[in-house]
């Protein structure tokens, strides 16, 4: 006989956790295609749909703000900068969003039989790569034929920024699907975070304009603040690493104080910034997975 649930003591528990999902993997693959096809069910357009979003979204946001309140003429490869940070900011958002809910949408086979709960939370997140690694593509096609293809040592902020999001943004999921059983309020909130910390993250403006207002406040300190939020130094790494003109200036032996424009500056220590936040987020993930395992027991009672 094995007992079914959660189980005990902070590693023991983890450990066996990540046996338990390890062994159904075949189930979770086969989460991840029920999502994605559920999500463009009678479509005539399908998987056409994760692509037609963000460029109309790129489309909108540079017209908006590119254009017509002139942030382009501050910004080299504008068109680049804003659908760099645009796809990785849709990768967070689609985890946390879909991971929230992913326990109250399946409770119907939460209710039936036992499996790691974890799973429904992962499926979110091998859904979101998936629409990613296809916006991914052609965020590189358009750098290639527009502004040129980085080839500096910049490229290496792209796996630890990416890293950063998902980590981060699987923690979240995991411990917002639980709550999310037990309040349903929790679904409208993350709509709420989601909009404020979007534009408190450098996605469609350069960090440096958050930098300059911070100091003509005479508020230094909230620059750190601002840089504290592992979404903001993963958008200003991935940034750094596809967009040519900052992927210039993120050259080893070229630091942000000797750039002059607005336009190529980035913190310093962004490496450094980057892998304070991912080991950060790996321990936040720890311990938002031991939030779900106790959370869990009473599930199916609450569905």
């Amino acid at each position: 006989m094995r007992q079914a649930g959660a189980g005990r003591g902070l590693a023991l528990g983890t450990l066996r956790t990540i046996r338990d999902i390890w062994a159904r993997r075949e189930l979770l693959g086969y989460l991840v295609r029920r999502e994605l096809k559920s999500r463009y069910k009678d479509s005539a357009l399908g998987f056409v749909w994760s692509v037609i979003r963000p460029l109309v979204m790129l489309l909108v946001y540079y017209v908006a703000l590119g254009k017509f309140l002139g942030a382009s003429r501050g910004i080299d490869g504008f068109a680049i900068f804003i659908y760099s940070g645009l796809t990785l900011w849709t990768l967070f958002s689609e985890i946390v969003t879909a991971g929230t809910g992913s326990i109250v949408n399946n409770s119907g086979l939460i209710k039936k039989v036992y499996l790691p709960r974890e799973i429904f939370p992962i499926a979110s997140v091998g859904s979101a790569l998936f629409n990613f690694a296809i916006q991914f593509g052609i965020l590189i096609a358009a750098t290639v034929v527009l502004s040129g293809f980085p080839t500096t040592s910049a490229w290496w902020y792209f796996p630890v920024s990416l890293l950063v999001i998902v980590v981060w943004a699987t923690a979240l999921a995991l411990m917002l699907s639980a709550w999310n059983v037990y309040l349903r309020d929790v679904g409208y909130l993350v709509e709420v975070f989601i909009m404020v910390f979007f534009w408190a993250s450098p996605i469609v403006y350069a960090w440096s304009y958050a930098r300059d207002a911070f100091d003509e406040m005479g508020a230094h300190w909230l620059n750190e603040v601002f840089l504290a939020n592992p979404v903001t130094v993963a958008v200003i790494g991935f940034q750094q690493a596809i967009w040519a003109p900052g992927a210039a200036a993120a050259q080893v032996g070229r630091p942000a104080a000797e750039v002059n424009t607005a336009q190529f500056a980035h913190p310093d220590e962004l490496m450094l910034r980057l892998l304070v936040a991912l080991v950060v987020g790996v321990l936040v993930l720890w311990i938002g997975q031991r939030v779900f395992a106790r959370l869990q027991a009473n599930f199916a009672q609450e569905l």
